[in-house]
């Protein structure tokens, strides 16, 4: 199968926090856990029990290997059901800092030694 993402995922045991942000960028929940299940400088994918809205915009604050928190804002894209009753999900990052992009990068470097 062809791979058509422009940057490779990575597998990470990370945590996350997801903020709902509405039009107004002001922000209407409070901090969702998810499980992480790739990552890559373009998205993110993980699986929660918490139902969320494909086209919904979410702050992402990402705790990463070193500890440090990579803050970002995704577009949730794709969803599907679980058997468990939980959803795999697909965020797409719409906003984050070069800084934070690079140190993805750099975990991906070491990922791939």
């Amino acid at each position: 199968m062809e791979e058509k993402r422009k940057h490779k995922r990575l597998d990470l045991d990370v945590s996350v926090e997801l903020e709902r942000l509405n039009e107004d960028g002001v922000t209407t929940l409070r901090y969702v856990h998810v499980e992480v299940t790739d990552i890559s400088r373009s998205g993110i994918g993980f699986t929660t029990k918490k139902k969320l809205e494909t086209g919904t915009y979410y702050d992402a604050r990402i705790q990463i290997w070193t500890r440090e928190v990579v803050d970002a804002a995704i577009e949730i894209v794709r969803r599907e059901e679980l058997p468990d009753g939980s959803c795999k999900y697909g965020g797409e990052f719409i906003g984050m800092s070069d800084t934070d992009a690079l140190k993805i990068d750099i975990y991906q470097i070491f990922n791939d030694v």
